[in-house]
């Protein structure tokens, strides 16, 4: 029968005791009885104590290092050098703590891993479902092209004219998908060099002026500048951040209203560019998550006016890649204000 490992020490440590005290006490019997005389019983109780005393620091000492070496060799909780045997009892609080910190760590370990295999499937989920949606939709007009539409050229007209607008769908995914991964991946390096902000907003008016006429949407500026702001940050990207917002506001802005871009000194080093609109605002709820990939307000709507459901996602991506900030400020029924910060060229 096998005793367990705490047995064993106590056995072993009570054995070695009871010899000590034997061998003490016939010293003190044969030798020393005569010499010491009346004090020969305390002097034996005190050689016992002292004894003991160092006897059991030393054993248990070894004991619950053994222990603590196995556990750290097991774990990896810290560096087994930094154990030491001649500490071992003293550092129990210490070992403890940081025990108590591998826990934690591995929780909120298991946390992480648990909400991104969460994400990831959703957003397998939302990717199977962008790409499915257009993908049957031109597959559809295809189909009944070859079953003989095809010769009536009105109807023929309409379902190129369809199905080129499916493609589109498509290719606007894919490039935005592309565009996500590459920032999160850090892999997208940034061209910073120093430019007119104004001048690159009139650029995104003029490139959506007649998408914003087909709504009587008016783009305009906040108030006349008299002078060029100039920023530092990657143009290019840049631009993407104000297309995407500008975008958003003709979409999603009422009929016969405005967007207005204005620039602001937001402090030393900083300025902020706003893009405001008065269209429909957005209901509270949706606020904290407005920024997600594939979220939308309002779905139905968001497929009648198409885009991939990116957009905002990947002005949040490019902002935090220039270590700016994006705001966000809406009244539901009134309209939108988004803002983000910006570098001043020097």
């Amino acid at each position: 029968m096998k005793f367990k490992k705490t047995y064993a020490y106590a056995f072993w440590s009570a054995l070695y005791l009871t010899l000590i005290f034997v061998i003490i006490a016939a010293l003190s019997y044969f030798y020393f009885r005569d010499f010491l005389g009346n004090y020969t019983i305390l002097v034996d109780i005190l050689s016992f104590f002292l004894i003991s005393f160092f006897f059991i620091q030393y054993r248990a000492e070894h004991f619950i290092y053994r222990r603590l070496k196995k556990i750290f060799n097991d774990v990896s909780i810290l560096d087994e050098k930094k154990l030491k045997k001649d500490s071992t009892i003293t550092d129990i609080d210490n070992i403890s703590k940081s025990m108590e910190e591998f826990v934690e760590g591995k929780r909120l370990e298991i946390k992480n891993l648990t909400e991104r295999d969460s994400f990831r499937r959703d957003f397998l989920g939302n990717v199977a479902h962008e790409l499915k949606t257009p993908l049957f939709t031109v597959q559809g007009y295809i189909l009944t092209l070859m079953e003989g539409a095809i010769n009536d050229k009105q109807i023929r007209m309409k379902y190129l004219d369809r199905a080129n607008k499916g493609v589109e769908r498509l290719v606007a995914v894919i490039k935005d998908l592309d565009m996500i991964a590459k920032l999160e991946t850090e892999s997208l390096k940034l061209n910073i060099e120093v430019f007119n902000i104004l001048e690159l907003i009139q650029n995104v008016f003029d490139l959506f002026e007649m998408k914003a006429k087909k709504r009587n949407i008016t783009l305009q500026f906040d108030r006349i500048y008299e002078f060029p702001v100039f920023v530092k940050a990657d143009i290019e990207k840049i631009e993407q951040v104000l297309i995407n917002l500008v975008v958003n506001s003709i979409k999603y802005g009422k009929p016969n209203g405005t967007t207005i871009d204005g620039v602001e000194s937001y402090n030393d080093k900083k300025f902020i560019v706003k893009v405001i609109d008065n269209g429909e605002g957005i209901q509270k709820q949706h606020l904290s998550r407005l920024f997600e990939r594939f979220y939308r307000v309002d779905q139905s709507r968001s497929r009648e006016q198409g885009g991939s459901g990116l957009g905002l996602s990947i002005v949040k991506h490019i902002l935090e890649a220039h270590d700016e900030n994006i705001l966000l400020k809406s009244t539901f029924g009134e309209g939108s204000e988004f803002s983000f910060t910006i570098e001043k060229a020097k």
